[in-house]
């Protein structure tokens, strides 16, 4: 989730903690013995890597005569799990798919990536990039994104456009009605938009996408789509988060686990076609069904561009994606770009 800037937190997950956590997923007790032997460090080495694992949003107990326990049990990601719920369609999409321990960010990771091959006359596409931690994870307009270890989703693709910039405006939108529908099919409802890109539900962030394009106006350019999706939060690392936020642990029922890789496959399952098929469908195949999901519909809000302040009534949106804003007057204004905040009654 997004937080104002800080000092990042640039911690990686060494592989003696990654061994200690896939131990420890299943959410049963394991000695320190067992741990130990294990994974061939001393007792007391475990216990300070257990320690440091707090720093990344790991909480545990540990009780004498039993052991350690998470205080909650981790899915870690499976390329191997998500394979199973991926589509045909989407898996013919998908070029490489890759799962990292801890990373700066995944938006900054394949930007890097894409650089890197332009520089060697190169291109990709379809590449996914997924991460159980970010070191300095990004929201929109440079904020920091909260993103403690193997709870939440932190996705992003790298995908190639043949038509310039101008063909995928308002790609943001698409993207948002893509991610309502997967978490629709996975059986999370109540969900709905906020402009230009979040996810919420009851008035409060569940997710956020951030689009990077890079490239020529006309001409071929690629764009890096970006979601984090809190799926569990722990508490004190929410803290610097400064706005109502919520996961899904707090959504779905407590009979009902979130299953964190057939989720994220639920997801590609519909974001890879939405991405490919976007320059030829565009945005107009999504404004009627983005327009239903529309939280902000007739609510009072105040909308930051820099340091201007616009406060009005949201009409919706205009064809071209833009808010659509009536002020005091009666007058109706659009805003391609801004910082949306429902006002407080």
């Amino acid at each position: 989730m997004n937080k104002k800037r800080a000092d990042k937190n640039n911690r990686l997950v060494s592989s003696s903690q990654k061994k200690i956590l896939t131990i420890l997923a299943d959410g049963q007790f394991h000695s320190g013995t067992e741990l130990a032997e294990t994974i061939g460090i001393s007792r007391s080495a475990i216990c300070k890597q257990l320690n440091n694992l707090t720093e990344i949003g790991i909480e545990f107990n540990a009780i004498s005569g039993k052991g350690y326990c998470l205080e909650r049990a981790l899915q870690l990601l499976s390329e191997t799990e998500i394979s199973l719920f991926l589509s045909p369609i989407t898996r013919s999409l998908i070029k490489e798919l890759e799962i990292h321990d801890s990373i700066n960010s995944t938006n900054s990771y394949l930007s890097d990536k894409a650089l890197l091959k332009t520089t060697k006359m190169t291109s990709l596409t379809g590449i996914v990039c997924l991460a159980e931690y970010q070191t300095a994870g990004r929201g929109r307009r440079g904020r920091d994104w909260v993103s403690p270890f193997g709870n939440n989703i932190y996705l992003s693709i790298l995908w190639n456009f043949q038509n310039g910039s101008a063909s995928i405006n308002g790609l943001s939108l698409a993207i948002g009605v893509a991610v309502i529908r997967a978490l629709n099919d996975y059986g999370v409802d109540g969900v709905g938009l906020k402009w230009p890109n979040d996810i919420y539900w009851q008035g409060k962030k569940l997710a956020g996408i951030l689009i990077e394009v890079s490239g020529e106006t006309s001409g071929p350019c690629s764009a890096i789509i970006g979601l984090g999706l809190n799926l569990y939060l722990p508490e004190e690392q929410a803290k610097p988060i400064t706005q109502e936020w919520v996961d899904l642990s707090k959504i779905v029922s407590d009979n009902k686990d979130v299953i964190r890789n057939k989720l994220t496959a639920t997801l590609l399952n519909y974001l890879m076609p939405t991405i490919a098929n976007f320059e030829k469908d565009t945005l107009g195949s999504y404004l009627n069904e983005w327009r239903q999901l529309d939280c902000m519909k007739d609510k009072e809000v105040n909308l930051f561009i820099g340091k201007h302040a616009f406060t009005g009534l949201v009409k919706g949106i205009d064809n071209n994606g833009l808010l659509l804003l009536e002020n005091e007057l009666g007058e109706i204004k659009s805003f391609a770009s801004g910082e949306v905040s429902f006002r407080q009654s």
